[in-house]
């Protein structure tokens, strides 16, 4: 059997037990079978005649054509670790006799503070939104719930109608891993949703009798790529010439409840980080909080 046929048979068990063991989420699957199958071409390119030939040699000189294709450090890192999940696969199941990525450690990231807006920003970029057309009202209830709740494009793209518990101020997210957690919502986003499911999704609803909470003008539950668009569209509408995405109202949320003098493990249960590591990079705040913060809470200040 040539090697490309045994590699893509290798390849699509893999993907399969990603899927069904490890409960990765459409987005995470996507993105390990980009970038394994990018390293699978790689090495037939390299004409490497057999799994068990592929050597430290190989993935280093993989990592270093990325590096040279003006790949981010950030994404290299997660190919590299794409590639490492793939040879520990190849390993466990007896594929290969050795494991060539066994002791590489993986390329380091230098660190990077999240893009933040401010109150005033965020506040400018609603108040540009039409608030009596049918798609303005819609938008409005989108951004206040990505900043009053911290969500992950993702997730407000997936909330559901039945994930709504809009009376006692809350609402359910499925988030990474499928992991489920209660975030509250604030008055204002509140007002918001209430004021779209009141008046706005009825009538984009009634063609697909959709249960997604944030639909199209044709009825369908809005992509990704949609709601980015969206917020593009009122940022610019605002004059904010900061780079912003869905994103940085995931940051400005967090940030600014850290400044507010949140407990960084209430804000890690609100962005459903599982270590706190991954919240720590919000604790950036500016020097005037700072000396704020001292000033209130320091017996000699």
């Amino acid at each position: 059997m040539p090697l490309w046929i045994r590699m893509e048979t290798h390849f699509q068990d893999y993907l399969t037990m990603l899927r069904v063991e490890r409960n990765l989420s459409p987005q995470t699957l996507d993105a390990y079978q980009r970038d394994v199958g990018r390293y699978l071409s790689f090495l037939l390119a390299q004409n490497v005649s057999s799994l068990n030939n592929i050597s430290q040699m190989h993935i280093r000189e993989y990592i270093r054509s990325l590096n040279a294709s003006g790949l981010s450090p950030s994404s290299i890192a997660r190919n590299f670790s794409s590639i490492k999940t793939y040879h520990k696969y190849l390993s466990a199941e007896n594929l290969v006799k050795k494991n060539p990525s066994l002791v590489l450690s993986s390329p380091k990231i230098p660190k990077k503070l999240p893009d933040v807006l401010s109150v005033t920003d965020v506040e400018a970029i609603i108040e540009a939104i039409e608030p009596d057309s049918q798609f303005g009202i819609r938008d409005r209830a989108i951004i206040e719930i990505l900043y009053s709740c911290g969500l992950r494009v993702s997730e407000i793209c997936d909330l559901k109608i039945a994930n709504l518990f809009l009376d006692d101020d809350l609402i359910r997210v499925m988030g990474k891993g499928s992991k489920e957690r209660l975030i509250p919502i604030g008055d204002k986003a509140n007002q918001n949703l209430n004021e779209y499911l009141k008046h706005t999704r009825p009538i984009l609803n009634r063609k697909t009798g959709s249960s997604v909470v944030f639909l199209s003008r044709n009825g369908k539950p809005l992509t990704r790529a949609m709601i980015n668009k969206i917020l593009k569209k009122w940022q610019k509408a605002a004059g904010i010439k900061k780079h912003v995405s869905p994103h940085t109202l995931r940051h400005s949320f967090a940030t600014h409840l850290l400044e507010g003098g949140a407990d960084l493990r209430f804000v890690q249960a609100l962005l459903g980080h599982t270590d706190i590591s991954t919240t720590q990079i919000y604790t950036h705040l500016d020097k005037h909080t700072l000396k704020e913060v001292y000033k209130t809470h320091h017996p000699r200040s």
